[in-house]
């Protein structure tokens, strides 16, 4: 049965002692499927997140002719081991300029930008396509970035959809800017041993940097010849229940009694800082401080003791929606104060009460007012299985019995029925 279109989360009636296994890191598990069909032989990649933005990029691989296993991983039903032969840098099927391959990438960023570098390598012409605000999102960058190597990109407006005629490897050097996206630069990274490529990044931008970072250090230690690749889990995923935890602290004094399994150590991830911004600092900065989950500390912001400013939030309002305005008119409308000035939103201490939240099917928004729904009554959220882009099993984590999970109680709004955990899978 899938998800209501409309649901009610009730707040946290008592303290839980839980500790909450999340999935893997869907930065890492698309960038490692990647490395893994142009690596040489056999990778399996376990831990590897199975959500709707990794099901895009295995689909497309399949699409493009590489063999994919792909298995489950349990004890964590959203992870799955998969096996991936790479051919050393070849690609096997392409399509004509009449007749292009189609690559449906949904909204998936890293799908769209990754693959439009990778597909360069072959011999045939793709062409890549998503849903309507995929088709909104910058692609420029990486499209001047590939004409620079000596590829034919075709698009009406730098963005998808787009036809990309692969010529297989062109030594080369090339310019991006990472100004809009770090995707960009990371796509070329993720492909440059392959096509001899020379990367060098323009503007070098601290917002983006971290994540430019993973995808060079990622690369360093992935097995080139096959082997085993351990995903770890998701940190931005891992930020919703590390706010469970911080509003348990506050209502029932207790300390840390909500943990996630298994927290990123590796450095890879700039969210798994984010346990280190509680109680927040007056200023929290998408530059130097946070990813994604900044959004979540902006959602939290609310039930500080003092006014937080957030600061150089402009990359939001490319992503699956206009993050900042839409983060901004649904504090509001939960009573929060919240000025929105330039790329800056600055949070004052509010008391906050129930509301319909539109997720504007962003699954971040929805997490996030979730996690608001822990402290305050009546929290309502609409299209709540936009989830599936990267956590498909979130609802069942909050519903699930302790210690597996936070116990909490959701109902379907239109008929006041309490969903079983089995009813809450976002699919």
């Amino acid at each position: 049965m899938p998800l209501p279109p409309l649901i009610e989360i009730q707040p946290l009636a008592a303290p839980v002692r839980a500790q909450i296994v999340v999935p893997g890191s869907k930065s890492i598990t698309n960038r490692a499927l990647v490395l893994a069909a142009l690596g040489r032989g056999r990778t399996t990649l376990r831990g590897a997140l199975w959500s709707e933005d990794t099901q895009v990029m295995v689909a497309c691989l399949k699409t493009l002719g590489f063999a994919v296993d792909v298995e489950p991983d349990l004890p964590e039903p959203a992870n799955r081991t998969i096996t991936v032969v790479g051919l050393d840098g070849s690609l096997p099927r392409g399509g004509t300029p009449d007749q292009p391959l189609e690559l449906r990438v949904g909204n998936a960023g890293t799908a769209a930008r990754f693959l439009a570098a990778m597909v360069c390598l072959g011999r045939g012409v793709c062409r890549l396509q998503g849903v309507a605000r995929m088709h909104e999102r910058p692609q420029a960058a990486l499209f001047q970035a590939l004409r620079q190597l000596g590829y034919r990109v075709d698009s009406a407006n730098d963005r998808l959809p787009a036809l990309i005629h692969g010529r297989g490897p062109r030594p080369g050097r090339c310019g991006v800017s990472i100004a809009e996206s770090s995707q960009f630069a990371s796509a070329l990274l993720l492909s440059a041993r392959a096509g001899g490529w020379h990367i060098e990044i323009e503007d070098e931008n601290a917002e983006e940097s971290p994540y430019v970072v993973m995808t060079s250090q990622l690369g360093a230690a992935f097995p080139r010849d096959g082997g085993v690749f351990q995903i770890e889990p998701d940190a931005s995923s891992g930020s919703y229940f590390q706010a469970a935890n911080m509003i348990s602290n506050l209502k029932f004094q207790t300390s840390n009694s909500i943990q996630v399994a298994h927290w990123p150590v590796s450095g890879w991830q700039i969210d798994a800082s984010f346990p280190k911004f509680w109680p927040l600092p007056p200023t929290v900065s998408r530059q130097r401080d946070l990813g994604d989950s900044i959004m979540t500390a902006i959602a939290l912001a609310p039930l500080a003791d003092h006014p937080v400013k957030f600061t150089d939030l402009g990359r939001l309002r490319v992503q699956e929606c206009e993050r900042v305005a839409a983060l901004r008119a649904e504090l509001t409308r939960c009573g929060a104060q919240v000025v929105e000035q330039g790329d800056t939103l600055e949070v004052f201490p509010s008391v906050l009460h129930g509301a319909e939240i539109e997720t504007y099917q962003d699954h971040r928004l929805a997490m996030c007012f979730a996690v608001v729904g822990l402290a305050v009554k009546g929290i309502r959220l609409r299209h709540p299985a936009c989830v599936k882009k990267t956590f498909p099993n979130f609802f069942q984590k909050l519903a699930a019995a302790p210690p597996d999970g936070l116990g909490v109680a959701m109902s379907d709004t239109a008929t006041g029925r309490r969903l079983r955990p089995e009813d809450l899978f976002a699919d």
